[in-house]
């Protein structure tokens, strides 16, 4: 474990100015963080595991700016000068001039410690580590690091580019500077903070994760069937998409994760994962990403598994 600061030892971040941004993951949070990090005139650096997941997330950012550009949201000149401030590599020594580093890998504590045991020695001192974790314990994730003073997390919505709300959260040893940068950040890309504090899931997954949990087990039990679950709560609670469909659109593994997280952190049954949930992650039917979940997405249309 990287040896942690002492009081007064983090850099003075007052004239701290964020001109680059690392991304660590080029999926579906990280290349979303990336394309709107550069669409805001951050110098931006993505890495991955592999070069083809690196090429996937930058073709999924140019098809997203020409989706903007077609509706007339950018012009051609402001698309090309995004993707130009996007640098990617395989190496963490990509990340040696900047300012804020944010990991939005998979949601998997192992491998989000890993990531950060990796990175912290190729960081100035003055860097600011972010997660975009759903539900981890920030505290315990800022341990790994050197700089738990400099430590937060910066929840995301999906899709990064559209939603405006990005959940604020600070560990036990978050310093209010390193909070001050990353709600400014956070403005700054025109988005609207949320400061949550660091218990399991924090606001908005402590919240939606369990409604998404409790229409599995509507399904699991009989009460209703894939179709009429969405559709009552489509009507019945005007939800622009119902449970079933938004956990597919979410990643079932990703939902998993969560509810495992809320039952072991508060030890409370109404947390508990549904068997049903859990036996489509084993199958791998994951949603969307996965062309199978609740919903089975081969055809045009997408037609309920149950």
């Amino acid at each position: 474990m990287a040896e942690q600061q002492n009081k007064g030892d983090a850099p003075d971040l007052s004239n701290l100015e964020i001109r680059t941004v690392g991304v660590i993951g080029a999926g579906q949070m990280g290349n979303g963080i990336a394309q709107v990090m550069a669409q805001h005139g951050y110098d931006v650096r993505v890495s991955d595991i592999s070069q083809e997941a690196l090429d996937a997330g930058l073709s999924r950012i140019r098809k997203n700016l020409n989706r903007a550009l077609e509706k007339g949201k950018i012009s051609s000149g402001d698309r090309d000068a995004t993707l130009k401030r996007i640098t990617t590599g395989l190496d963490y020594s990509i990340f040696d001039d900047c300012d804020v580093v944010i990991e939005a890998a998979t949601e998997n504590e192992e491998i989000k410690r890993q990531i950060f045991k990796k990175l912290v020695p190729h960081l100035k001192p003055e860097a600011i580590i972010a997660t975009n974790t759903s539900s981890i314990s920030i505290t315990r994730l800022a341990s790994t690091t050197d700089r738990p003073a400099q430590f937060i997390g910066m929840h995301f919505m999906n899709p990064v580019p559209v939603m405006k709300l990005v959940e604020v959260i600070r560990g036990i040893a978050t310093e209010e500077p390193t909070f001050q940068v990353v709600r400014d950040l956070t403005m700054r890309l025109g988005k609207v903070p949320a400061v949550a504090e660091d218990f399991p899931a924090f606001i908005v997954n402590r919240i939606l994760l369990p409604m998404i949990n409790e229409g599995v087990y509507t399904l699991y039990e009989g009460v209703g069937n894939v179709e009429s679950i969405d559709t009552a709560m489509k009507l019945g609670a005007n939800h622009p998409m119902g449970p079933l469909e938004l956990a597919d659109f979410i990643g079932l593994d990703t939902c998993l994760s969560v509810m495992h997280v809320l039952y072991d952190g508060l030890a409370d049954s109404k947390y508990r994962p549904c068997p049903l949930l859990v036996k489509y992650v084993e199958a791998g039917w994951l949603g969307r990403k996965s062309g199978r979940g609740f919903y089975d997405y081969s055809g045009e249309k997408p037609v309920p598994t149950r």
